[in-house]
């Protein structure tokens, strides 16, 4: 037993230390469990396959569908508005959103599906995550108190009172202390806690869409060249393939995109009916009629709208051949970023390497749109700009192409033909853009949430289900699904589970939780309330808190009794404590998820978190005898 107290105390001197990498200073202190013959082999690799350390890699995972299929930007988008451009406004929100979800849900749950939303948001409001990503988790955890099922440590300490025979805590009975500690964690993480975080992240900032997307219209000269053409009812192409109409091979003509009416009757007459105006706004709504590039064979009606990239000249001849209505997209006020990029579709500039076979051809030869589904807008060569029907590639030419998100990532993998400049995935996660793969992630999202909140399954199978749905449905592939995964924050879990397993077995946590409450028991019940909470508090920053609560709620259920005092207050503070593992980052998964995007190290844990525990501590002892006397 002191051995292991021992492991334990150099383990946290080493975390501090903060000279050696967390995940290796967990695996360091599995091991020297095992040689000393603490644990078996058995128990020291038992982290590996917890449920606990399941369920953060599918969580990553399901967190990584939401944002490959937009849902990400668009909870971000949310959380901005309620926001505006504060960052003590996004911290407010973040944490409200953050802690009503982990009153249902578990608050890992809850951590996954807000955090992509946050990392973008901090960015948005001219901060970093991590700023932001402390504050969700520790909401997380401020929440879990809101409710019964909020987290288990709750459901363990209202089954110790069933099993005694008394009346247990109601389902919303814990939020009468949950809730003001939660204000108490808001405003402090508001106004304190976040002049205490670090000001980095591991993350790098991502590129701001609309500047990302005006750059590359400027290097290729795009500004001007993107109209809006409209078959007027009485044009020869109404009826006709795009194939027919030869649009690219007698005009060079691009089309990004055909629009259609969502109502039947649409008055195709009208040739200004795309532009935002007073009488375009009474006009039925155009949508794409497909979200991939449009084909040969889409046929065009009298009213679509075409999106292309063309010169005026070239659509002027157009308009006089086929009786077009055009619009540039400056006129219509369309900014550039909505015209060309969707969820499904991206732009991505592509270099053309040394070696690449591509070479000598002409666009038309290179065959890049059936190859790999991807339109050609612009080349730059020696920083001019080159005709794309008659030019043949060169290395070093740079290629401005539209396409499929998934077609520019083919495009990346055939390095020795081109290579991908920037970072696409990440642009295209910053797309506000809603469409069948975001409602399907949304719905995967909420029968998590719903089996989950139900118990028709176990938390981590519920959660396996969602990460297969993600890749099953078509939201990410496995090679997505496998990257999302943080790998440090799994085997720092999974080799710290064993510290618990250690402390258990050799009747060490058993031995500090009766010796404590035992000796501060004598000294009245507020003294035995506070040991109460820094014993459970404590034991939860290096533990589970469902195992501390196992644990520590029987033996403080019987020294109530034979004091002869109420149990209720002293066992709402197990809960309470339980609540407040917020001083190392292996306290509870919310903390471990945000601790490589946010850049922490262990010492920040400890710098932010020690003056709120604290603070659950005054307040829990001001607060809980006067909710459930003594």
């Amino acid at each position: 037993m002191l051995l292991t107290f021992a492991i334990l105390a150099a383990t946290v001197a080493l975390f501090i230390w903060g000279r050696l990498r967390a995940d290796i200073v967990a695996l360091l202190a599995l091991l020297t469990l095992f040689l000393t013959g603490i644990l078996t082999t058995a128990q020291s690799i038992a982290g590996f396959g917890d449920s606990t350390v399941i369920l953060i890699a599918a969580l990553f995972v399901v967190g990584e569908g939401l944002s490959q299929t937009g849902v990400t930007a668009w909870l971000s988008s949310r959380l901005r508005a309620l926001a505006g451009r504060s960052l003590t406004g996004l911290i407010v929100a973040a944490m409200a959103v953050a802690a009503l979800l982990s009153a249902f849900m578990s608050n890992t749950g809850a951590t996954a599906a807000l955090m992509p939303a946050v990392v973008s948001a901090a960015w948005s409001v001219g901060s970093v995550p991590s700023k932001t990503l402390m504050p969700l988790a520790y909401a997380t955890s401020s929440g879990g108190l809101l409710t019964l099922m909020g987290t288990p440590p709750n459901i363990i300490v209202a089954d110790t009172l069933s099993a005694a025979g008394l009346e247990p805590f109601g389902f919303f009975e814990f939020g009468l202390i949950g809730l003001p500690l939660l204000l108490i964690s808001v405003v402090y993480m508001a106004f304190v806690g976040v002049r205490l975080l670090p000001n980095q992240t591991n993350l790098p900032a991502p590129e701001d869409l609309t500047a990302a997307v005006g750059q590359l219209a400027d290097a290729y000269s795009l500004h001007g060249k993107i109209f809006r053409l409209r078959v007027r009812a009485q044009s020869s192409l109404a009826g006709k393939t795009l194939a027919e109409a030869a649009l690219g091979r007698n005009y060079e003509i691009t089309v990004l995109r055909v629009e259609r009416a969502r109502a039947a009757g649409t008055d195709a007459g009208d040739d200004d009916a795309a532009a935002p105006s007073a009488e375009s706004r009474r006009m039925p709504r155009l949508q794409p009629i497909d979200e991939r590039l449009p084909e040969g064979g889409t046929v065009l009606q009298a009213g679509d709208v075409l999106l292309v990239r063309s010169t005026a000249e070239l659509v002027q001849r157009a308009m006089l051949d086929f009786n077009f209505g055009v619009q540039t997209v400056e006129e219509t006020e369309e900014p550039l970023t909505g015209a060309l990029l969707s969820h499904e579709i991206g732009l991505a500039e592509v270099l053309v390497t040394p070696r690449s076979t591509y070479i000598g051809q002409t666009l038309a030869e290179s065959r890049l749109f059936h190859k790999f589904g991807v339109q050609v807008l612009g080349i730059r060569r020696n920083n001019e700009i080159a005709k794309r029907q008659r030019v043949r590639l060169q290395f070093g030419d740079s290629l401005l192409v539209r396409g499929p998100w998934q077609a520019i990532t083919r495009l990346a993998d055939e390095r020795r033909d081109f290579v991908v400049v920037g970072q696409p995935e990440a642009l295209a996660r910053q797309v506000v853009s809603l469409n069948r793969d975001s409602l399907v992630a949304g719905a995967v999202l909420l029968g998590m949430v719903v089996l989950m909140v139900s118990g028709l399954t176990p938390t981590v199978i519920a959660a396996l289900i969602a990460a297969v749905a993600m890749v099953v449905f078509g939201c990410l592939n496995m090679e997505q699904a496998y990257r999302a995964i943080s790998w440090s924050s799994v085997v720092l879990i999974a080799a710290m589970i064993p510290m618990s397993t250690a402390l258990q077995v050799t009747g060490g946590a058993e031995f500090l939780a009766s010796h404590l409450v035992a000796t501060l028991g004598a000294l009245g019940p507020l003294a035995l309330m506070t040991g109460v909470f820094l014993l459970t508090s404590a034991f939860s920053q290096v533990i589970s808190n469902t195992a501390t609560t196992v644990l520590v709620a029987p033996i403080v259920l019987q020294t109530a009794l034979a004091l002869g005092v109420s149990p209720y207050p002293l066992l709402m503070m197990v809960a309470v404590g339980a609540s407040t593992a917020l001083l190392t980052p292996i306290g509870t998964p919310p903390n471990l998820m945000v601790m490589s995007p946010g850049g922490y190290v262990f010492s920040h844990y400890t710098k932010v978190g020690l003056p709120l525990v604290v603070l659950f501590l005054i307040a829990g002892l001001v607060l809980v005898p006067l909710l459930w006397p003594f």
